[in-house]
């Protein structure tokens, strides 16, 4: 009888985009998927740590999972991510329950080291930094069991070269690295055969991709600009026939330049959609972030991408209470939000991180009060502008793809417009996720839409899987 597995994603989409090649790896080594813990022989917990509540639920999680092995000692748990390559041992010293713990440079080694374990104990393998000449660095190069079979994640670049004092993304994923033009390409090309139609391209950094390689041509050539590819590589993945939507994240505003925003506006398939995180509206905080802009400069490629994508939506990241924060710092944020007049907003209070440079910084750590307060405030800002720009599409007929029932009322399906914002409407009869439907906008609320079913312009030709869980 194959033994049965349960992955569990904590984190950001590169996350979820690794725990789907490890359940690939898994299926590949004989294992099926479990519909939960108590029917599971192999339960991994893919782990994020940009903020403290990251290590809480792997924490709690892991203390859950403890006694379900006190019942079923041949249950394996497994700890990777971003998290196992932070604490490393620390992961088995907490919870010595733990069988394998991994990082986030050797996920193609996941069901090897689950199989090695079984035998011969407890592992940790933590690699320092990925292997330049093994293609199984980038996830997309491993098998896979999507959570949807309809769109798909695409990893393009996988490491940092930034240094934002907050983050701690490049400590454990590593320096900047671009997978090839090519292979990219050739894996819409194979997901288009398997019926996706929407692919999202995922990177640390994804406006850089490219410059590494420019760089080694240029090396090995002495000719040659070292420049991005991120633009030409849009165009061509948009080029792919069958190819419907488009997406990419995570921008970096400094280096989002013009012939990217000519890209998106010049490529169908691109979705009218960016986000672009500022981080901070004050150029002193910023500049304490080593964000490499000002909120000027944010603001003016803003507008230039407006320009030239006039139904354009942007979405952003802002962390309030960075240490050292006035009050006359986070009003300029308000001045700032108010003025890019977001579609919706990430928000994060300041969430120390060791190992980070904003960590240390213990003595200008803003009053958790104050910080809540500043908060709730910025809430009020980004819903009052998420509002008004979805009561302007009132009356629009907008594309919106199938995902599903709605979680919160089964008689009303959603979907998703091309700006990415969600949809609820009532179907005429079953639609299967991953068809495109034509909804004109009756309703608005600050975080999604309603709608009125007008008809199915594309039925979802995709093969049905069952879905790695998130959590």
């Amino acid at each position: 009888m194959a033994r049965r597995y349960l992955v569990r994603t904590f984190g950001c989409q590169m996350n979820e985009h690794d725990s789907e090649r490890i359940a690939g790896l898994l299926e590949a080594d004989g294992m099926v998927a479990a519909r939960s813990v108590d029917d599971a022989d192999v339960v991994v917990l893919n782990t994020c740590c940009i903020r403290e509540n990251a290590d809480n639920k792997l924490y709690g999680n892991l203390g859950h999972l403890k006694r379900a092995k006190d019942q079923r000692p041949e249950l394996q748990i497994v700890v990777a991510g971003c998290l196992a390559q932070k604490d490393r041992e620390l992961v088995r010293d907490k919870a010595p329950h733990v069988d394998v713990v991994l990082g986030t440079h050797n996920v193609h080694r996941a069901a090897e080291l689950i199989q090695q374990a079984r035998s011969g104990g407890p592992i940790v393998e933590i690699l320092d930094e990925a292997v330049l000449d093994d293609h199984s660095l980038f996830p997309s190069a491993l098998p896979a069991r999507r959570e949807t079979t309809y769109n798909a994640w695409v990893t393009i670049q996988i490491g940092c070269d930034n240094t934002c004092a907050f983050c701690i993304v490049p400590a454990v994923r590593g320096k900047e690295i671009s997978r090839p033009f090519a292979e990219i390409v050739g894996e819409v090309e194979a997901l288009v055969a398997d019926g996706v139609t929407e692919v999202t391209l995922l990177g640390q950094n994804v406006n850089s991709y490219g410059r590494d390689l420019t760089l080694s041509a240029r090396q090995a050539s002495g000719q040659g600009k070292v420049r991005p590819l991120f633009a030409e590589l849009l165009q061509a993945v948009g080029a792919v026939p069958g190819i419907r939507r488009v997406r990419y994240t995570s921008p970096h505003p400094k280096d989002l330049r013009p012939d990217t925003v000519h890209a998106m506006a010049t490529t169908p398939a691109v979705c009218e959609h960016l986000h672009l995180p500022l981080q901070s509206g004050s150029d002193r905080v910023l500049a304490a972030m080593h964000r490499g802009y000002t909120a000027a400069r944010y603001l003016d490629k803003l507008a230039a991408a407006r320009a030239a994508l006039p139904d354009l939506a942007v979405s952003t990241d802002i962390i309030v209470g960075f240490p050292g924060e006035t009050e006359h710092d986070f009003e300029q944020t308000l001045q700032v939000v108010a003025t890019a007049e977001y579609d919706f907003a990430y928000t994060f209070l300041f969430s120390p991180r060791p190992g980070t440079e904003a960590a240390a910084l213990t003595e200008h750590f803003v009053e958790p009060t104050a910080a809540g307060e500043r908060f709730e405030r910025l809430r009020v800002v980004v819903e009052r502008s998420a509002l008004a720009k979805h009561r302007a599409r009132i009356g629009r007929v907008e594309e919106v793809l199938v995902e599903g029932p709605s979680k919160k009322d089964p008689m009303l399906t959603t979907g998703r417009t091309r700006q990415h914002k969600l949809v609820h409407f009532a179907p005429t009869h079953p639609l299967r996720s991953g068809s495109y439907a034509l909804v004109e906008i009756t309703a608005a609320a600050p975080h999604h839409l309603v709608g009125h079913l007008l008809e199915v312009t594309h039925e979802a030709r995709h093969r049905r899987r069952i879905p790695v869980v998130a959590t």
